[in-house]
């Protein structure tokens, strides 16, 4: 069966770049404002005391919310690899290049993340001395000061699991396809849950799950200009 492919110099639908970066600007100017309050440890003392986080071990978190949900992500993205070939879903009103493109978008997401993580020396909630670690609370954006914990915790990976597939509405959206709008509803609150889920263990901070969003989002839409204006090129 044959999949529609539109050609390379076909110019693309009309696309809100501008409101998209407007809503990143919007975003950071709420989260700088969120880093600012006392509002991370407030929510992290909801479930953790100064013995630490009763759900950190909890088999329904661990296996299911962490582990199985981990593995699903993962094969949802080798499912957007394979679309490119063999489309399925929404993705069969793509042409192959778009299709490329979703996918290159999801992945950019994730390795923004990732990367962020492997430098920063942010410990996780279940570090610090609050919560019965050895760690001292320092601000993620201190980035020339270590906390005295393991680092590595910032921005919040596991949230990137839902957000990531953020990505693939601005191609959805740029080509009008069907189902846009589900997909980004879908990895909002997939990734949300997730994020929480977390946060209930002692992994993350509510800043850490909300930059994930919002570097997902903003990654998502600026790695697909970037592809647009190369498939114009």
């Amino acid at each position: 069966m044959s999949h529609p492919s539109a050609p390379l110099s076909q110019a693309p639908a009309p696309f809100a770049w501008r409101t998209y970066a407007l809503i990143s600007v919007v975003l950071v100017l709420l989260l700088w404002g969120w880093d600012n309050t006392r509002g991370d440890l407030l929510l992290a003392q909801l479930w953790g005391q100064d013995t630490g986080f009763a759900l950190r071990d909890n088999w329904w978190m661990v296996k299911v919310m962490h582990e199985g949900t981990r593995n699903l992500g993962w094969l949802i993205l080798l499912a957007l690899l394979g679309g490119i070939w063999r489309p399925w879903g929404h993705l069969r009103g793509l042409a192959t290049a778009e299709r490329a493109g979703v996918f290159f978008s999801v992945l950019c997401a994730l390795l923004s993340v990732t990367l962020i993580k492997g430098f920063s020396q942010t410990s996780c909630p279940w570090d610090l001395q609050l919560f019965g670690g050895t760690a001292s609370y320092i601000s993620h954006w201190d980035l020339l000061q270590s906390d005295g914990g393991g680092g590595h915790c910032f921005p919040a990976g596991h949230a990137s699991t839902g957000f990531a597939f953020m990505a693939a509405y601005f191609g959805l959206r740029h080509q009008r396809a069907p189902g846009a709008a589900l997909w980004l509803s879908l990895a909002l609150v997939s990734g949300l849950v997730l994020g929480i889920s977390q946060q209930m263990r002692g992994a993350h901070f509510m800043s850490h799950t909300l930059w994930t969003a919002w570097l997902c989002w903003t990654l998502g839409w600026l790695s697909h200009l970037l592809f647009c204006k190369f498939r114009r090129a």
